[in-house]
C-alpha cells in the first residue's frame, strides 16, 4: 500500500488525540508523562488532551491516574465487548418497559465521575424526554448515575471526588455531604428519584443492573416531564423498573472485571 499523505491543513490538536487514543487502544495502561514524551507536547497539553478523552469516554483513569481504553475504544475493539452486549441484550426490555409505564427509558454506565448513556428509547406522548444515547453528564447528576455512586463505599465516593481532582473545574465538584446523605437514601431504598438534577422540568426514576456477581454495571431508568410524575405512584413504577432489570440480569450479564 502507498504512505498516506498528510492533509495540507491538518489540526494538530485532533491529530494529537487521535494518536493518544490509538496508543491507549493498542498498549493499554500509559501515564500523561509517557503520553506528553510521545507525542511531544508538555504535560499540560497531554493532561487537557487525556481528560479531553476521559470526557468522551475513550479513556479512564485509574486511582494510580494511569490512563486505559474507555468504553468506546472497547466497543471499537471488540464488536461483541461486554458493554455491547449490555446494550444489545437490554433494547428489547427498554422496548417493553417504555411500553408499560408509557415514558422514555434509558440504560446508563459509569465511567469514573461521569455517566454515559449508551441506550435510550423514546416513548410516543408529544411532550416526552427525548434520546440520551451518547450523552455525557456528572455521574451525581443522572439517575443511572447516582445508583452506580450508591455501590460504592463512602471513602471510594471521598476518592472519586477529592478536591485535587477538580482543580480546573471546581464547579463540578458535587457537595459531598449532601451526596453522602443522598447515596446512602438510595442504597436503603434500591432506588434513585432524580428531581430536575440533570435538566429543569425532567423527573426520573432508576434501579441498578447487576452482572452474575451481583455487582452494579448499569442503571436502568425512565424519564418523564415533571409535570406527569405522580410520586403516589412511585413504589409500582419502583417494581416494574425492577422487573425489568432483573430481565436483563436473567440474559447472564459477564462481571465487568
Amino acid at each position: 500500500m502507498d504512505p498516506k499523505t498528510p492533509p495540507a491543513y491538518i489540526v494538530t490538536s485532533a491529530d494529537h488525540a487521535l494518536r493518544a487514543a490509538v496508543m491507549l487502544q493498542l498498549e493499554g495502561g500509559l501515564t500523561v508523562s509517557q503520553i506528553a514524551e510521545r507525542l511531544g507536547v508538555a504535560r499540560s497539553t497531554a493532561h487537557r488532551l487525556l481528560q479531553t478523552l476521559v470526557y468522551r469516554d475513550f479513556a479512564v483513569q485509574d486511582d494510580r491516574r494511569t490512563y486505559h481504553p474507555g468504553p468506546v475504544l472497547e466497543l471499537a475493539t471488540y464488536s461483541q465487548s461486554s458493554v455491547s452486549r449490555l446494550r444489545s441484550r437490554a433494547l428489547g426490555h427498554l422496548q417493553r418497559l417504555v411500553d408499560v409505564v408509557g415514558e422514555s427509558a434509558n440504560l446508563a454506565i459509569r465511567t469514573g465521575d461521569r455517566t454515559r448513556f449508551i441506550a435510550s428509547i423514546e416513548c410516543q406522548h408529544a411532550l416526552r424526554v427525548g434520546s440520551r444515547e451518547g450523552m455525557v453528564f456528572p455521574a451525581y447528576r443522572t439517575t443511572g448515575g447516582l445508583v452506580l455512586l450508591a455501590e460504592l463505599s463512602p471513602p471510594e465516593v471521598d476518592g472519586l471526588y477529592a478536591p485535587e481532582r477538580y482543580v480546573e473545574r471546581p464547579e463540578e465538584r458535587p457537595d459531598l455531604a449532601s451526596l453522602r446523605t443522598q447515596l446512602a437514601r438510595i442504597r436503603r431504598s434500591g432506588f434513585a428519584v432524580n428531581d430536575q438534577l440533570s435538566e429543569r422540568g425532567v423527573v426520573a426514576v432508576g434501579v441498578p443492573v447487576r452482572d452474575a456477581e451481583g455487582q452494579a454495571v448499569a442503571g436502568l431508568s425512565v424519564s418523564m416531564p415533571s409535570v406527569r410524575y405522580d410520586r403516589h405512584q412511585l413504589p409500582g413504577l419502583v417494581a416494574t423498573l425492577h422487573r425489568a432489570a432483573g430481565a436483563i440480569e436473567a440474559g447472564g450479564l459477564a462481571p465487568s472485571h
